[in-house]
């Protein structure tokens, strides 16, 4: 069996910087449009834990920005793909809830439930990325 090896050249470059875009760019919606995460937080999340789903949407956009900068830096970026990694499983749950009520969230279902195998393979990118050491 081959052995997975960290990516180098180019893509060890470009992979954490994209990464670090799509993660701090999304954490940043979380804060400029909060109504709509609001709106995506299931009823069972985190119950009697954190006082609304406003705290969720708050806390999982500054993990999402945290993870996206903590790309960029060789010192921070082990613990940042492992967080980055850990936040897209706990999400899944919110997204698997979303592709079983597209009504409620005004989106097709068929998109829905195709953005969910995208969640292990963003996650697979996460951690591959997430082991180069080098940044542009």
């Amino acid at each position: 069996m081959s052995r997975l090896r960290a990516p180098s050249g180019l893509t060890a470059q470009i992979g954490p910087v994209l990464i670090a875009a799509l993660f701090v760019g999304a954490g940043t919606l979380h804060f400029l449009r909060p109504q709509v995460y609001d709106g995506i937080v299931p009823a069972w999340a985190a119950p009697g834990l954190l006082p609304s789903a406003r705290s969720v949407t708050l806390i999982s956009g500054a993990a999402e920005v945290a993870g996206g900068l903590g790309m960029l830096l060789p010192a921070t970026r082990p613990i940042a793909r492992w967080g980055l990694a850990l936040l897209l499983v706990l999400v899944f749950p919110a997204n698997l809830d979303m592709a079983r009520q597209p009504e409620k969230y005004g989106l097709p279902a068929w998109a829905l439930w195709a953005r969910l195998p995208l969640q292990p393979l963003l996650i697979w990118w996460v951690l591959r990325a997430g082991r180069g050491t080098k940044v542009i």
